[in-house]
């Protein structure tokens, strides 16, 4: 069998020759004997084009990391896992490592990496590659190399990065047919660290897609794409690409990065503690910034805890915590007459969730004692909190006396959601505020890491005030929208409870600038976690 290798120079208009050899000259590269293969440099103008016209038509075998992925350095992504797997102590033991991983390279520095983020880690909780990495790889996705992969009609991935870490984005958001890389052995439950051999029996196009490719093997085009500084998988290549082409990284470093628009799918859900892409020098920013950093947490908890409200945010911004208020003025049209044909009763602010602190700073924000009532919270978060704390039992009737009559008290704030979000989205609320008053204000509230999140879904959730604490500049901003009129209410305008809850939501995603979607509590666990998002199962 023999193949052409080509050199690709521009992924999202045209694929042109790097440098033209001379007539007689070739590129070799030493295959097994069973598969010893000739390249040589031919020129080829527009593969782009070729591929928009044949797309059904084009089977695509390309390396991940080469193709797509704008950084040579695959550090960031093993960090990620590091820090998630066992925190702070394994992450520190990647990062003084990776000097020596570096001066070792290859496989070598590549499976030292996959031993450090990887040993004793269990199985069942390796849920990296659907939950925390996905978002990372968007980031790094370059747009020109993305365009020539998605025009594609069957794709196969190829990486050398282990199986759990790529597969779920590869398919999930680059719909790939197959993906090939290596596996990590398993003991006991447990990963010891170590990757499996990759297996090159099968890898055949045919066996790997099925008949398709048989039925229609006279009009079937098979191409891969590689990068020049990895390592090629030489039988796979060998066996079923007739055309492959190469990308340099001088190449890849003008690519552009994908925007959010163009993403295959929306962002919507991501876990992991950090806020950043954890580089070498990123990283070592954060273990310079950890011991001022605790020093900082325990001044910012101690303030929030034991000083008023007005003494405490101009604290708190010192100390690089800026907290933003606005109100909007009270409309001249709101009727104080039908307000006073109801016995007088706290009000209801009904916020968007961001992290567990919200009810916090809504309190901070209308400088007011307010009740907070919450889905789920640590029984250690509830003993430390600042404000009177009251867990629903998702039981809607028990739920409801419950609410009704802390309302008859005094003020309350919710959380309709019943989960926190990340992104620019909001998750639908659950309708059952709407029935208990018709003194509702909505509240908008958005927060900005620099560091970390303050949140998560398979972490420890009593560590998610201080992970938002520890970061340098954390950003709240609090925004108290105009009370629903009388007419857009349940008791007095005849509306449903569930319109009711839109208009809320559609009111706070306007204010926010943030997309409203019909996705459930129970839907993010069960990406993020596997689970339904209850106490005992979300380690809170």
């Amino acid at each position: 069998m023999s193949a052409k290798l080509f050199s690709l120079e521009s992924l999202s208009s045209s694929f042109k020759v790097l440098s033209k050899p001379k007539s007689t000259s070739s590129l070799q590269y030493k295959f097994p004997k069973a598969h010893a293969t000739h390249f040589k440099f031919q020129k080829y103008n527009s593969l782009a084009y070729q591929v928009g016209e044949v797309m059904s038509n084009t089977i695509l075998f390309f390396q991940f990391e080469g193709t797509l992925l704008k950084s040579s350095s695959l550090f960031p992504y093993f960090m990620l896992v590091a820090f998630e797997a066992s925190g702070f102590l394994r992450a520190l033991t990647l990062f003084l490592l990776y000097p020596f991983v570096c001066m070792v390279g290859g496989k070598l520095g590549l499976n030292i990496m996959v031993f450090i983020c990887f040993f004793g880690v269990r199985k069942d909780k390796m849920r990296i590659g659907n939950s925390v990495l996905p978002k990372s790889f968007l980031e790094d996705v370059g747009s020109e190399g993305f365009d020539v992969v998605m025009k594609c009609g069957k794709k196969v991935a190829v990486s050398d990065l282990p199986k759990v870490m790529v597969e779920g984005f590869l398919k999930d958001y680059i719909g790939v047919d197959a993906v090939v890389a290596r596996e990590l052995k398993v003991a006991g439950g447990y990963c010891i660290g170590l990757m499996e051999e990759m297996n090159t029996k099968g890898l055949e196009s045919n066996q790997i897609l099925g008949d398709e490719k048989q039925s229609n093997s006279q009009t079937t085009q098979t191409i891969g794409i590689f990068c020049h500084n990895k390592f090629i998988h030489q039988q796979l290549l060998s066996q079923n690409c007739k055309d492959v082409f190469l990308v340099s990284e001088a190449e890849k470093r003008n690519w552009k990065s994908l925007p959010r628009e163009k993403y295959p799918k929306p962002l919507i859900f991501h876990d992991g503690r950090l806020a950043f892409r954890p580089t070498p020098m990123a990283t070592l920013a954060m273990f310079t910034w950890l011991p001022l950093g605790f020093c900082i947490y325990f001044i910012r908890f101690i303030v929030g805890m034991f000083l008023p409200h007005c003494i405490c945010l101009p604290i708190l911004a010192f100390t690089g915590a800026i907290t933003t208020v606005s109100k909007q003025p009270r409309s001249s049209n709101t009727s104080a007459n039908v307000e006073d044909q109801v016995k007088p009763r706290g009000r209801l602010y009904v916020c968007n969730h961001r992290t567990l602190l919200d009810p916090l700073y809504v309190q901070a924000a209308t400088d007011k004692s307010l009740t907070a009532v919450t889905y789920s919270m640590s029984k250690i978060n509830e003993i430390i909190a600042p404000m009177k704390t009251i867990k629903l039992t998702r039981d809607r009737e028990k739920d409801r006396n419950q609410m009704d009559k802390l309302l008859s008290k005094g003020d309350l704030v919710v959380c309709p959601e019943g989960t926190t979000c990340r992104e620019p989205y909001l998750l639908r609320f659950s309708p059952l505020f709407a029935e208990l008053t018709d003194d509702i204000i909505p509240v908008a509230v958005d927060v900005q890491a620099d560091m970390f999140y303050g949140s998560t879904a398979s972490g420890f959730k009593f560590l998610d005030p201080i992970f938002h604490l520890l970061n340098p500049n954390p950003v709240y901003t609090v925004r108290i929208l105009e009370k629903l009129q009388a007419s857009d209410t349940c008791m007095f305008g005849g509306k449903s409870r569930f319109e009711v809850a839109n208009l809320v939501q559609n009111e706070i995603g306007k204010a926010l600038g943030f997309k409203c979607t019909s996705l459930t509590r129970k839907d993010k666990y069960m990406i993020l976690a596997g689970n339904d998002g209850s106490m005992k199962e979300s380690r809170c």
